[in-house]
Order: C-alpha cells, then sequence, then structure tokens
C-alpha cells in the first residue's frame, strides 16, 4: 500500500519515479525529497469526461498530480482520514471526501440518477450533495476523509443497510442506491437529510460511513 496512516488525521504517502498520486488541492501538510505537485486540469486518470463531471458536480478545483522520489503527508481541515485498498473493484465516493489516489486507479463520474432515478435527482437537490459520485477503478489505494472517523459497514442480498444521505462516504461491490423518505412532499421541504431521507443500499458489498452529519 502506497499510503501508511500516521494518525486519525493525516496519511503518508511513498511517491517513486514512474508512478504518480493524485490528491485534493491543499491536502499537503509536509513533504521530503524531490517531489513535485502540479495541477491536473484533465480530472486524473478520467480525461476530459472525468473533469466535466468534476465541474457540473461543482468542483472548481482541480486535483494535484504528485510526481517524483520522497514522501509526501496528506491530510486536509483536522477532518478524519480513512485508507481503502482497492482490489480491481469499483469505489464511488463521494467528490469532496475523496483527500487522495494513487495513480493506478482510473477515476470517472457517476450520475446518480442513474442508479437513483428522480430520486437520485431529489438527493442532491434536496441534501445538499452533489448529483456526481465519483468512481475509481482498479487497484490501488485510497484515502478518504470523514467527520468524527469512519466505519463499514458490510452489504449483504439478506440485509440491506439504510445510511443518512449525509453521513455516507463511499461504498464498493455489487450495490444498488435508492433514496426513499418517511416523510411527505410537503414536510420535506427545508429538511435536508435525518429521518427526513434515507439512502438504501442493496447487493453485495460494503458502505463507508462517517460518525457525523457534518458536511466537509
Amino acid at each position: 500500500m502506497t499510503f501508511r496512516e500516521i494518525n486519525s488525521k493525516m496519511v503518508e504517502a511513498t511517491v517513486v519515479p514512474g508512478r504518480r498520486l493524485f490528491s485534493q488541492r491543499g491536502a499537503m501538510l509536509a513533504y521530503r525529497g524531490d517531489v513535485a505537485f502540479t495541477p491536473n486540469i484533465q480530472g486524473g486518470q478520467g480525461g476530459l469526461m472525468s473533469m466535466i463531471g468534476r465541474r457540473v458536480a461543482g468542483e472548481a478545483t482541480p486535483l494535484m498530480t504528485v510526481e517524483g522520489s520522497g514522501t509526501v503527508f496528506f491530510g486536509h481541515g483536522g477532518h478524519h482520514v480513512h485508507l481503502i485498498e482497492m482490489t480491481g473493484d469499483t469505489l464511488y465516493v463521494e467528490a469532496d471526501r475523496l483527500l487522495a489516489f494513487e495513480g493506478t486507479l482510473q477515476q470517472g463520474t457517476m450520475f446518480m440518477g442513474s442508479q437513483g432515478g428522480v430520486m437520485g435527482l431529489v438527493r442532491g437537490q434536496a441534501t445538499g450533495q452533489g448529483l456526481f459520485t465519483t468512481t475509481l477503478q482498479g487497484h490501488g489505494s485510497v484515502a478518504v476523509m470523514a467527520h468524527g472517523g469512519v466505519f463499514e459497514v458490510p452489504i449483504t442480498p439478506q440485509r440491506p443497510v439504510h445510511v443518512d444521505p449525509q453521513a455516507y462516504v463511499a461504498h464498493h461491490g455489487d450495490v444498488r442506491n435508492k433514496l426513499s423518505t418517511a416523510l411527505g412532499w410537503r414536510e420535506m421541504v427545508g429538511r435536508g437529510s435525518g429521518e427526513g431521507f434515507q439512502l438504501e443500499l442493496s447487493g453485495n458489498g460494503t458502505v463507508y460511513v462517517q460518525a457525523s452529519e457534518e458536511k466537509l
């Protein structure tokens, strides 16, 4: 694994020649060695379409490309950091919770409505979460951020998981997402998440949940 946890709010990344890392702008805390940081206007390994998806999702800040030889320490805003090791499948992660990831991973953008239908749109409009979710596919390490730490909840065909949309960080596996509400349309006006909305994840995989509903 390229990343190593220093404490709950900082990770160390090893940078080697010929292998790139990508990080959120402003995530570098310190580094040693011959390391270069440059803005990546192409949106990581996903190319132009990934960049367009990130812009439509409201992400005006490009990723940073990290190259060279040395060690970099990453963290952001005092948020808790959680490491995820990818082994060939796809990770779906809220873009603003993505701290850094290896360049071996292919980045893309998924429109939430493609899985959640109309309710996927409702999720983005009513909860303040993005309509687009970043995807990372392949083999490599990912560092994500959260409030109050992250816990992993297994999703099985017999036991779907219901998550507050604002507590959702990421998920992977053969999983479907669907937003449901316990309230009527009139009652939803002016509400964000909590008891009003539930993100139902069904199938087979894992969902990563932060220990707070606070936005990053």
